[in-house]
């Protein structure tokens, strides 16, 4: 019995000491508990304090007066942009009610808010706050403001001065103007730098009528003079066999039957004299034309000629349209965007013996599609989707300024067209230019 008695206190000791362990290490389980909780606490904390500061500077930042309210229209915060407007301190404005900072002709519009605000949406007007140096006109927005739960707590007011607005619009305007301008003047720039290097095809065009006129007015000078004594001989009533004699030495019959062909190949001349001049004016004025219906084919004839007249080495050029092709566009917009493309194409071309200009006309439905095409190495696929940005060139420095396909491409949707480029199957890049069918 001793010993039975011995071996039961030792159970009951060492079941209390497993007790007491297991005791000792939940506690250590819970402080641990305690201790993580406590960090994580503290980050918490940290992160609320270091967003609450963040948030302090945003709307110490604002030039927008902000208003926070609860339910009922009372103020519940506000930022110094507010309290430089209406002259007042943060612990001034709390608690009071949100009518008191407007003037009575924007009350009916604040004690609508809450209102508004019941069916979520943003309520946008503009509004006079009670400022400290008379009344302050805002371009005001509500919006609702709900807790965690979800619930619609009150309303957050954002207000921007309306000069402030004003002067931005303003700002922005003149900017706009100062950049419509710089872009007609780069319009105008492109035109004059194309038109000098085309110097040299253009005065080849006009050299011809020229001297077709010229040539023309001394044999119709000449044919006056006989026609002058002849007709003295007449008035001076010498014998008709006298007459008939002077007739076959100045050979009046075939005079009469020249002089209208003459009269008529003068008249052409110097109407294609005009044509040329009246495409130069077009081509170089800064006005814009308006919209008109023209044939395709002359415009781009003139276009080719003036380029591959101009050009140290003229290719070879194949021209494929229908040359009753018609469009509706601005004539001279369309012929400053024919003279870039095939200008681009003749350059790569450059240094090439048997170089070949293609170009072809066709109608598309409503639309008409002038497609230029070279045979040189094409574009590089990296290139394809900037060759019509601004001062994008592969050019040596010099020899262009980068702007001939982005001016060609704005024109071209500016009449409701397109400009797109790609590299050909067979070779070479294609520009293909949009218009619309007349």
């Amino acid at each position: 019995p001793g010993e039975l008695s011995t071996q039961v206190g030792n159970t009951d000791l060492a079941t209390n000491e497993e007790a007491w362990i297991e005791v000792i290490h939940k506690m250590d389980a819970v402080y641990a508990d305690l201790v993580r909780y406590q960090v994580e606490l503290e980050e918490k904390n940290s992160a609320l304090e270091e967003a609450q500061k963040l948030i302090d500077s945003v709307q110490s930042s604002m030039t927008d007066a902000l208003i926070v309210c609860d339910i009922q229209g009372n103020i519940q915060q506000a930022n110094k942009a507010l309290e430089q407007i209406t002259g007042k301190t943060l612990a001034e404005l709390i608690d009071q009610p949100l009518g008191s900072l407007f003037e009575q002709e924007s009350l009916y519009l604040i004690d609508s808010f809450p209102e508004k605000i019941r069916s979520d949406t943003v309520y946008d007007c503009e509004v006079s706050l009670t400022g400290r140096d008379g009344p302050a006109p805002l371009a005001m927005n509500c919006t609702s403001m709900y807790d965690h739960n979800g619930r619609l707590v009150g309303m957050v007011l954002i207000g921007r001065p309306v000069g402030e607005l004003r002067r931005a619009y303003e700002a922005l305007h003149a900017t706009h103007k100062e950049l419509k301008q710089a872009q007609q003047q780069l319009v105008h720039s492109e035109k004059m730098a194309s038109l000098g290097r085309l110097v040299a095809g253009v005065a080849h065009e006009l050299n011809n009528p020229i001297s077709f006129v010229f040539g023309n007015m001394h044999a119709l000078k000449r044919y006056g003079d006989r026609i002058t004594r002849y007709l003295e001989a007449v008035h001076a009533e010498q014998s008709s066999e006298a007459l008939q004699e002077l007739r076959k030495d100045l050979k009046i019959d075939g005079i009469l039957q020249d002089i209208n062909s003459l009269i008529d190949g003068t008249l052409e001349g110097a109407e294609r004299v005009s044509d040329i001049v009246q495409d130069l004016r077009r081509f170089s004025s800064n006005k814009r034309e308006e919209m008109q219906v023209f044939e395709l084919c002359p415009v781009v004839m003139t276009a080719v000629d003036w380029v591959v007249k101009a050009a140290r080495q003229k290719p070879e050029v194949v021209f494929n349209a229908d040359k009753r092709l018609s469009v509706i566009g601005n004539k001279g917009s369309i012929h400053q965007i024919l003279v870039n493309l095939i200008q681009n194409a003749i350059d790569v071309m450059d240094g090439d013996p048997a170089s070949k200009l293609l170009i072809q006309c066709v109608q598309d439905g409503d639309m008409v599609k002038v497609h230029v095409r070279d045979q040189g190495p094409g574009i590089p696929q990296k290139h394809l989707m900037q060759v019509f940005d601004p001062f994008f060139t592969t050019k040596d420095v010099g020899k262009g300024t980068g702007l001939g396909l982005y001016i060609s491409y704005g024109l071209a949707t500016d009449q409701g067209g397109d400009l797109t480029a790609r590299n050909h199957p067979d070779g070479g890049a294609e520009f293909t230019l949009v218009l619309r069918a007349a």
